[in-house]
Parts: C-alpha cells; sequence; structure tokens
C-alpha cells in the first residue's frame, strides 16, 4: 500500500513538472515576436524571431517603450530619443532605430512595403561616404594604391596633388570636397524614412478622401435623401478620425522642434563616436596629469553649451510644414462640411416655415368650416321661428349660400391679412 502510495504521489509530480515546463514554454514562446531587421551596412532586410528581453537588452531601452510599440494597444503617435536608439510609432511604422539597424514589427499596410522599399534605398549612400572618408583619411600614398571610386582622384591626379603641395600650390579639388553636402547619418536616413511613409500615407488617404466627400456634399445639397445623408455622415466620420490622427503627428513633430534636448538625444552616431574618443583620452589621461579647476570649468561650459541639431531641425521642419500642408487640407475640407450642414439646414428650415405656414392655413379653413357647421346646426334644431314659415326650398338655398359666402369671404380676409403681415409667404 505505501509502494503504491510512492507510486501515486510520483506520477503526481511528474505531471505537474510537465505542466510547468509547458506553461513555461508556452509563456517563453508568447514573448517572442517577429521583427523585420534592415542593417545599415548592406542594406538587407530580414526576419528575426527575437523575445522581449533580447530586444531591451540589444537597443537599450526599457519595458515600457516597448509597449508603445505594441500593435494591440492603442497608443498615440511618438518619436522618441533614447540613449542609444529612437522609437518610432507613426502610422504603420512602428519601428526602433539604432546606429546600426532599423527594426520593425510587419504591418500588412501595404504602404509598409513601400517604406521598406525606400529604406533599403537610402542605406548604400552611407556605405560610399564612410569608404569615401576612410580612403581620405589614409593619406596621399594609400589613396594611390587603391582602385578609385566614381568621382574620385586617381593615381596621377595623386601626384598632382602631392606635387601642388610640395610646391605650396593650393589644390582646387579640396575645395570641392568641402563643398559636398554633408551627408546624414544612418538614423537619420531611418527616421526621415518613417516619417515620409507616415506623411505619404496620411496624404493619400486625405486624397482619397476628399475624392469622396466633395461630390458626395455636392450631391446632397441638391438632393436631401436618407442615402446622401448617410454617406456624408459616414465621410464625416472619417475626416474626424483622420484629423485626429494628422494632428498627433503634428502634435509630435512640433514637440521635437520645441525641445533641443530630445533631439540632441537622437544623434546616436554622434553620441557613439563621442563615447569612443572619451575612452580613448581617459586611456591616454591615465599617464598624464592636468589641472582639475581647468577641467571642471570646461566641463561646465560644455554643460552650458546648447546642443547643435540644425540637421535635425532642418529635416523635421520640411515634414512638419508638409503635414501641416495635409492638415489644412482637412480643416478646408471640415469647413466645407460645416457649410454644407449650414446650407441643409437653412433649406429644411425653409420647408419646415413652409410646412407651419400650410398647417395654419389648414387650421384657418377649418375653424371657418366650423362656423358654417354650427350655422346649420342651428337651423337644424327642432325649434320653431319665423324664419322656417314660407316657402322652404326658398328659405334652405337662401340660407345655404350665405353661409358658405361667408365662409369664402372669411377665407378671403385671413389669406389677405396673413400676406400683409408676412405671416404667409406670397
Amino acid at each position: 500500500m505505501a509502494k503504491l502510495r510512492s507510486i501515486v504521489e510520483e506520477e503526481k509530480g511528474k505531471l505537474a513538472s510537465t505542466m510547468i515546463g509547458g506553461y513555461r514554454r508556452k509563456a517563453i514562446v508568447t514573448l517572442v515576436k517577429t521583427w523585420m531587421v534592415v542593417s545599415a551596412e548592406t542594406g538587407e532586410a530580414r526576419v528575426e524571431d527575437v523575445d522581449k528581453h533580447s530586444i531591451m537588452r540589444r537597443t537599450g531601452l526599457p519595458a515600457r517603450d516597448l509597449r508603445v510599440l505594441d500593435p494591440h494597444l492603442s497608443n498615440p503617435s511618438s518619436i522618441l530619443g533614447r540613449e542609444r536608439s529612437i522609437v518610432v510609432n507613426l502610422e504603420h511604422i512602428k519601428a526602433i532605430i539604432t546606429s546600426t539597424e532599423v527594426l520593425m514589427i510587419n504591418s500588412s499596410n501595404p504602404f509598409f512595403n513601400r517604406f521598406l522599399q525606400d529604406l533599403q534605398a537610402r542605406v548604400p549612400p552611407s556605405n560610399n561616404v564612410e569608404t569615401r572618408k576612410r580612403i581620405s583619411n589614409d593619406g596621399v600614398d594609400g589613396d594611390c594604391e587603391n582602385k578609385p571610386l566614381l568621382g574620385e582622384k586617381t593615381h596621377d591626379d595623386c601626384d598632382d596633388y602631392s606635387n601642388n603641395a610640395s610646391e605650396g600650390i593650393p589644390d582646387d579639388s579640396s575645395n570641392n570636397v568641402d563643398a559636398a553636402p554633408k551627408q546624414l547619418p544612418f538614423e537619420f536616413k531611418a527616421l526621415e524614412a518613417c516619417i515620409e511613409s507616415a506623411c505619404t500615407c496620411l496624404e493619400s488617404e486625405t486624397q482619397k478622401l476628399e475624392e469622396e466627400a466633395y461630390p458626395a456634399l455636392d450631391e446632397l445639397t441638391s438632393e436631401i435623401s436618407t442615402l446622401n445623408l448617410e454617406r456624408v455622415r459616414l465621410i464625416k466620420n472619417r475626416l474626424v478620425a483622420l484629423s485626429g490622427r494628422v494632428q498627433k503627428v503634428a502634435d509630435q513633430l512640433e514637440h521635437l522642434l520645441d525641445d533641443d534636448n530630445d533631439m540632441a538625444e537622437m544623434y546616436l552616431t554622434q553620441k557613439l563616436n563621442d563615447g569612443l574618443l572619451d575612452q580613448t583620452s581617459l586611456q591616454e589621461g591615465y599617464n598624464s596629469t592636468f589641472d582639475e579647476n581647468l577641467y571642471e570649468s570646461d566641463e561646465s561650459d560644455s554643460v552650458n553649451d546648447k546642443p547643435d541639431v540644425e540637421e535635425l531641425e532642418m529635416l523635421l521642419e520640411a515634414y512638419f510644414a508638409q503635414i501641416n500642408g495635409i492638415l489644412q487640407k482637412l480643416l478646408s475640407m471640415s469647413e466645407y462640411v460645416g457649410d454644407t450642414e449650414d446650407y441643409i439646414n437653412i433649406m429644411l428650415d425653409d420647408k419646415r416655415n413652409e410646412l407651419l405656414q400650410v398647417s395654419i392655413t389648414f387650421s384657418t379653413i377649418n375653424m371657418i368650416i366650423n362656423a358654417g357647421i354650427v350655422v346649420v346646426g342651428l337651423f337644424g334644431m327642432n325649434v320653431h321661428i319665423d324664419l322656417f314659415d314660407g316657402d322652404p326650398d326658398y328659405k334652405f338655398w337662401t340660407v345655404f349660400g350665405c353661409t358658405v359666402g361667408g365662409c369664402i369671404l372669411l377665407t378671403l380676409v385671413f389669406i389677405w391679412w396673413g400676406k400683409s403681415t408676412y405671416l404667409l409667404s406670397e
């Protein structure tokens, strides 16, 4: 009996451990999500199944920032700059941007595929720029040994440059390099692709809504019917929802433009380079001495300096102007809807006034007819008076004619009075 009891207890323990293990495996599986990853080095997109904690270690984000990207939650549009990454939640774009890659949650929106293609098209130029910078920093002799890129100096050009440098003659090619526009870092290119895709999506929906709204409103003004009213009601609901989405994106861009510190947090590549330089300077500083007071004064000056965010500010201002243009279109459409509603209300008020006039007219005619009925009722009473004496036919037609004539006269008098007092329309 004791042996049987021990066997039962052992089987219960195995069953419990199996259930707990299965629950843990299920919990771990639920934390894993499929991410689309675009590398900054190659621009290739790949699909990775990464769990929540790996994403947190990989991007340095807290759990609350990852909740912003949860597609099951209704989170407002937001762009968050963090120490090692940028969190973007704009329309169909839910992405985490780092200095080396972009992690995105797959979306069924057709604009997502266009965004992915646009992002991949923006990546290769950054690699060419980095290669060109690396080659230019290696020196003249190193440049001459490498294969020249498109637009780079050849071996003969390097000889001319070295000869000109030895003779003290300035080289015009250096001016061309300095005049070349500064390339954006990878995180700004990815951020620009995200904002541009969101603006394109909102502008497309706005254009589609315009194509449906204006004809429906014009048709409603020409014919007020239940079908037209229902169409306009649905269009107005879409307009309100779309205006709210566009306003959230505009508010987020405006918030970023108003706060230089938030924009400075988005310079991921610069912060990474500065961190490497700080580590190098600290390693070199172990073998040297410096004045502590001077270091503290320099540090305080660097803290008080305003961050240079002109590059990102110009990028955000361009799309802020675009999103404001979309918002103005929606406001114009909303005003047109409001004007149409006012026109419809005026028409309904006019119809309502006409119905009131008809009601007053029929009520007055009914009162006049009732007055004639009262006269008929008086003559129908079983009371003998001198008026009943004589020829009955003559008396009957005389009373009938006087009653009808009086009713008609009263009706004409009422119509004249109503028009003279503007109670009845012409």
